[in-house]
């Protein structure tokens, strides 16, 4: 049972799901540090001195809170926009990598052009 348990936590599946999630989750304490001490300063606030309040979670129409939910929403564009950016460019990346591939494919030798070297340089030194 160990030895599933073992085979099952180390496929590369879940290996790279939790390195994902680890990514992710350190990338959203980016963003959101982002909105919260970069975005909201400078964009933000002059809007909210405009609406008399002091921080964004204190926004409010009739009772309901939606200054929480603004700064979510801004986050989450932020985030989705972000990494359309990163995929983009590993896509660019990749696609590079693989055009550098199939140029050596096509610029190496093959084994019977190597070998009719060889004999060709063996014939000229004998």
């Amino acid at each position: 049972m160990l030895k599933d348990l073992k085979a099952f936590l180390l496929r590369g599946n879940v290996v790279d799901l939790a390195v994902a999630v680890i990514i992710g989750g350190a990338f959203g304490a980016i963003i959101t540090s982002f909105v919260e001490d970069i975005i909201t300063p400078l964009i933000l606030n002059p809007a909210l001195k405009a609406a008399n309040v002091e921080n964004i979670a204190q926004l409010a129409w009739n009772g309901v809170k939606y200054g929480s939910f603004l700064s979510a929403v801004i986050n989450f564009i932020i985030v989705g926009t972000s990494l359309f950016f990163v995929i983009k460019g590993i896509e660019k990346a990749q696609s590079i990598g693989k055009k550098e591939e199939e140029v050596e494919e096509i610029l190496a030798p093959t084994q019977e052009e190597l070998l009719t070297e060889i004999r060709d340089l063996l014939k000229n030194k004998a």
